[in-house]
């Protein structure tokens, strides 16, 4: 078995590249955060022989990531993944200017004051409780189970959980049932913290591929026949990142094939009220199937900063999920369930406000990168971001130069389980349009860098999530 580093590489991305532009690509790892401080690299035998290059192009390529202070090499030892004591800290005035794309996130919806005043009596009238709510209000579980109920797929409240957003209900379903060393079917590309979560709870990724025309269902079906994978996590709506849509009848097709063969499907319904023009609205899969675990959030529709997400399960797994839940959150907060409940009674505004401003951060997208030669900006009819085809496989060097010029941006391969998809880059469009208008030609500057040849590595801007 191959080492990590070169799994995260890529060795064809690699092949005949000079000791500079390893070491490059290596340092990108780092800063976005693919390989993680502490962890150890093969020793430059080891490496020079997977990579099928000399020694000494290795050795001259962790020599200069020591220099710079990515690694830290002894004598006869290991070779490990440091940063540079120089490294900028949250709040530095590095970051004061830099426009970040690793958050696909909008600011408050313009009800959320009204609704967290009008909020205010609920909460009041829960004071003489304990505080704790390990289910979540009854009065938010109706609200979502309603909003199930009216996209087609009839739910009752005692089929809903509250959670501390989305990613936490995914953490808390890989609790409840997870099996370390099973198999998990996952999008390619895919949101990369549930990527990071099945790792983490010892699963190994099967990827099949999802690009902005949609899914290849057929290579989806015959990996799950084949595989039998435990579970599969899918974003059935506005992809993140590709904006893609599954259709009803292969909404249809993969549960039941996913039934078949036992695997749980965790469905990320995080995005799918984020439409702009699509024309049309599926059904939740969750009508598809009983198999099907669904998850959401308010963070897109409402406000990053609400912490309220929820699932949607039948009942007996809804039972474990409740019994595995203290061991490590005692339930959510009250005032933000209170603010839910509030905004959820009038989605129509909400979904307004969310098109109307997904609408002016496209167009504004759309003609930033135009004017880029090479690059191509694909339909986007909803979500967070366009998936833009940089023309060539440089999205990782342009990230890097993008830092030098004060860009946050995760190159495609941060959204994948091998380092693949470097023809690609995830373009928010949330961000006000006289902002990305800004980030845009920041892009612009950096892509001719990269052309020219004169981009180098930057230091000074931390890695940063990507939301």
């Amino acid at each position: 078995m191959g080492s990590r580093l070169v799994e995260q590489l890529g060795a064809h991305h690699v092949a005949g590249a000079t000791a500079t532009a390893l070491a490059d690509q290596i340092r990108a790892l780092i800063l976005d955060g693919r390989l993680t401080v502490g962890e150890r690299l093969p020793s430059e035998r080891s490496l020079a022989l997977e990579l099928r290059r000399s020694r000494s192009t290795i050795t001259r390529a962790y020599g200069l990531l020591e220099a710079d202070g990515y690694v830290s090499r002894v004598h006869g030892g290991s070779t490990r993944v440091t940063l540079p004591h120089a490294h900028a800290a949250p709040g530095t005035d590095a970051e004061d200017g830099a426009i970040d794309l690793s958050i696909a996130s909008m600011d408050s919806t313009p009800g959320l004051y009204d609704a967290t005043v009008r909020s205010l009596p609920r909460l009041a009238a829960l004071r003489g409780t304990s505080g704790y709510s390990l289910r979540g209000l009854p009065e938010l579980r109706d609200a979502v189970a309603q909003r199930f109920t009216e996209r087609g797929a009839p739910t009752s409240a005692d089929e809903i959980i509250i959670t501390s957003g989305a990613l936490n209900a995914v953490n808390l379903i890989l609790a409840a049932i997870g099996r370390r060393g099973e198999r998990a079917l996952v999008e390619q590309p895919t949101f990369p913290h549930a990527l990071e979560a099945l790792h983490r709870h010892g699963y190994r990724p099967v990827p099949t591929p999802v690009d902005v025309d949609g899914w290849d269902t057929r290579h989806l079906t015959e990996t799950l026949l084949s595989t039998r994978p435990h579970m599969a996590y899918l974003i059935p709506d506005f992809h993140n990142p590709t904006g893609a849509t599954l259709g009803d009848e292969d909404r249809a097709r993969v549960t039941a094939t996913a039934r078949n063969v036992g695997t749980h499907l965790i469905v990320d319904e995080t995005t799918t009220e984020l439409d702009i023009d699509r024309g049309w609205a599926p059904a939740p899969m969750a009508a598809s199937g009983p198999n099907v675990i669904t998850v959401g959030s308010m963070s897109k529709i409402a406000w990053g900063g609400m912490r309220i997400g929820w699932i949607r399960a039948e009942r007996p797994l809804i039972a474990r999920l409740l019994a595995v839940r203290p061991s490590f959150e005692l339930g959510t907060a009250l005032l933000e369930q209170c603010i839910a409940v509030e905004l959820l009674s009038d989605m129509s505004a909400l979904t307004a406000h969310v098109r109307d401003r997904l609408r002016e951060g496209r167009a504004a997208v759309e003609a930033g990168v135009t004017a880029i030669p090479g690059f191509v900006v694909p339909r986007t009819p909803g979500g967070l971001s366009a998936w833009v085809d940089i023309g060539s496989p440089s999205s990782t060097a342009l990230s890097l130069a993008a830092r030098e010029r004060g860009l946050i941006l995760p190159p495609g391969p941060r959204f994948t389980t091998g380092g693949v998809l470097e023809r690609r880059l995830r373009i928010p469009i949330t961000l006000p349009p006289e902002r990305t208008a800004e980030a845009m030609g920041r892009l612009s500057q950096a892509w001719q860098d990269v052309r020219g040849g004169t981009a180098s590595p930057a230091e000074e801007l931390r890695h940063a999530a990507v939301i």
